[in-house]
């Protein structure tokens, strides 16, 4: 079993974990909870050697393998199918053992390698790596594509796919669920449900968290409390006791009020000193109970819409795709203020393509697009994360939105986001991704949209930013687009549920709970149609690989100068933090040194230009990349 006893650990100055103790058995499922920069992922580290405790210990059976997700996926040509079975540590040295023992002749070696590799399932790794890449959402061949051909978000499936497939003891998954569709979620939350080892999981999804755990530890205030059940469980409980606490809380401060009165009256008068003297010892040695802290750290809301008009955009026989290859089409829908409507679909279908074309990012092929007048879209997606200003501050952001507006207005709003104090006035660059979706839809609410389109709005958000999201929602006058990953958001959200699928959008047949039941059996009807296709002739297999080298043939100048970039920006970095550790010199600041100094300050500005520069042509070339990708199927 995993045993925490009486752990503390700090960060720099920050104590994150103090005198914890904590038993987790085999087979456990645990959810580890708690608000962003409490100390969660810093837990993570600390269990697999990566820091270590000030005081305490951390117990983990010797004999256990621990497999956990890596930050980072190599920039490597091996296919998606060999990177995943690296997961299998034991299979990989099995197999290096078997080519050794041929090379040498060892026929009796060879044998009982042989023996191994059948115990462990070599003979189905394969097949066994190729339904979890399935599950997390590749498409049938994809298994076989180079892992440098993969975007970010889709590397850190593949990754998520290599960690699954190790045969761990213990599972460490911090916030699996963030690059992943609906579809993946609901895949991987049944693969997790079945695992036998022993899992701890860091999620902000409140669904996820309650079909998976079994039990919660919730990291708050430097204390990890343990309650049994799922997060819905852990709600419950907590509840009761902050509200236990806060009575308990309250007694206490009429009591120590009432003494406070006692020695205040009594202290001077001879008779009562001692008495007086007493409560004062009483007092100090009373462990006061801190106030039960439950509101959220954010207040934020929508104000009404300027104008709402009726409709919004209609949309009358559309179609939509990329170059000459359709994706959606012959779609109509009216959209009113007051709809509220959830995209469902699976990867691929073209959610998020309807979001651009609602958005007027992405133009018709064909069909129309009336929009009203005084339409005001605020739409919510990733890659408008990357269009912040790296230099500037939130306070920067909101100011030229709105230029009237006085500071102290536009940093109490920065507030009701997470941006209190002189958060407002720090670089965006440093920023977490949760912070950075913050301020986006901070930008956005203050727009005052009347058509409002959400894109996978709570990556990287907390649980408590996503109940102020949804909370919020619930008084938003117009209308509403969601696609997310997050049931609860879509479940407390959204009164109509769109299906898109087979290039249609429809309306889903069924409430959210009925989704995986429909994903299921889209799932029976593809394997279906794969096993025919087997059937047939492989001639259309050598056309497809024809096409895969001219597209990597198309792709590669734009992959090389991505690469040359990643270098430039790296050692723009590099000059950027030499040249700031020089610029603290104290001795640079005296007269004598001015002449230096400006030159110093005029290369630092210089720097900061050519890497913003670097890093725009760098999102123009993935962009690009992307494009083709669609564009050349």
């Amino acid at each position: 079993m995993l045993q925490l006893q009486d752990l503390s650990f700090r960060r720099g100055p920050n104590l994150l974990l103090e005198s914890a103790s904590v038993t987790i058995y085999p087979g456990q499922k645990v959810g580890l909870v708690g608000s962003n920069g409490c100390g969660k992922s810093s837990l993570f580290a600390l269990l697999l050697g990566n820091l270590h405790a000030d005081t305490g210990e951390v117990s983990i059976p010797a004999g256990w393998e621990i497999a956990h997700v890596a930050q980072h996926t190599p920039d490597t040509d091996r296919s998606a199918i060999d990177f995943v079975l690296d997961g299998d540590r034991e299979l990989r040295e099995i197999e290096r053992d078997l080519a050794a023992a041929d090379a040498a002749g060892d026929g009796l070696r060879h044998g009982e390698l042989l023996g191994r590799f059948e115990s462990i399932g070599g003979y189905d790794a394969e097949s066994r790596a190729a339904r979890l890449l399935h599950g997390l959402g590749f498409a049938p061949g994809d298994e076989r594509r180079a892992v440098n051909s993969y975007s970010g978000g889709w590397r850190m499936r593949l990754a998520l796919a290599r960690t699954l497939m190790c045969r761990s003891d213990l599972l460490l998954l911090d916030e699996p669920t963030n690059h992943l569709d609906l579809d993946a979620v609901i895949w991987l939350e049944g693969w997790l449900k079945s695992y036998p080892g022993t899992l701890v999981l860091i999620s902000h999804d409140r669904d996820f968290l309650d079909a998976v755990a079994s039990h919660i530890l919730h990291l708050e205030h430097q204390r990890l409390n343990h309650y049994p059940g799922n997060y819905s469980a852990f709600e419950r409980q907590r509840a009761e006791r902050l509200s236990q606490q806060q009575s308990a809380y309250a007694r206490q401060q009429r009591e120590i009020a009432h003494m406070h009165s006692f020695v205040e009256r009594f202290r001077a008068k001879a008779s009562k000193a001692r008495q007086a003297q007493s409560r004062l010892k009483a007092l100090e040695r009373m462990e006061l109970i801190a106030p039960a802290h439950v509101d959220s750290p954010f207040r934020f809301g929508f104000e009404p819409a300027l104008n709402l008009p009726r409709p919004l955009m209609r949309l009358d026989q559309a179609a939509v795709g990329y170059g000459d290859r359709p994706i959606i089409s012959g779609v109509r829908l009216s959209l009113e203020p007051g709809d509220r409507i959830g995209l469902l679909g699976r990867n691929g279908a073209g959610k998020s393509t309807f979001i651009k074309v609602l958005a007027g990012e992405l133009a018709l092929q064909s069909g129309r697009c009336e929009c009203a007048q005084d339409l005001k879209i605020g739409y919510f997606a990733q890659h408008q994360l990357d269009q912040l200003r790296p230099q500037d501050t939130p306070l920067d952001h909101l100011r030229r939105l709105d230029p009237e507006a006085t500071e102290q207005t536009l940093r109490n709003y920065l507030g009701g986001f997470g941006f209190a104090g002189d958060r407002a006035l720090e670089p965006v660059a440093p920023l977490s991704g949760g912070e950075k979706a913050r301020l986006v839809l901070a930008l956005i609410i203050r727009q005052r949209p009347n058509l409002l389109l959400l894109d996978e709005p709570t990556n990287h958000l907390d649980l408590e930013m996503r109940q102020a999201l949804s909370e919020a929602l619930q008084d938003f006058d117009g209308a509403l687009v969601l696609v997310s990953h997050d049931r609860h958001l879509l479940r407390v959200t959204s009164d109509t549920l769109l299906l898109v699928d087979g290039g249609q959008v429809a309306p889903f047949d069924g409430d959210l709970d009925d989704y995986p039941a429909w994903l299921a059996g889209h799932d029976t009807t593809s394997r279906q149609s794969d096993a025919e296709a087997q059937t047939r002739d492989g001639n259309e297999r050598k056309q497809q690989r024809r096409q895969a080298a001219e597209v990597r043939k198309t792709l590669q100048p734009l992959r090389n100068r991505e690469r040359e970039l990643d270098r430039r920006m790296s050692e723009l970095q590099s000059r950027r933090d030499a040249l700031e550790q020089s610029l603290s010199a104290p001795e640079l600041y005296e007269a004598e040194n001015k002449d230096r100094l400006l030159r110093m300050l005029a290369e630092q500005r210089q720097i900061a230009a050519d890497l913003e520069a670097a890093e725009e042509e760098w999102l123009e070339v993935g962009e690009s990349i992307e494009r083709l990708q669609h564009e050349l199927g």
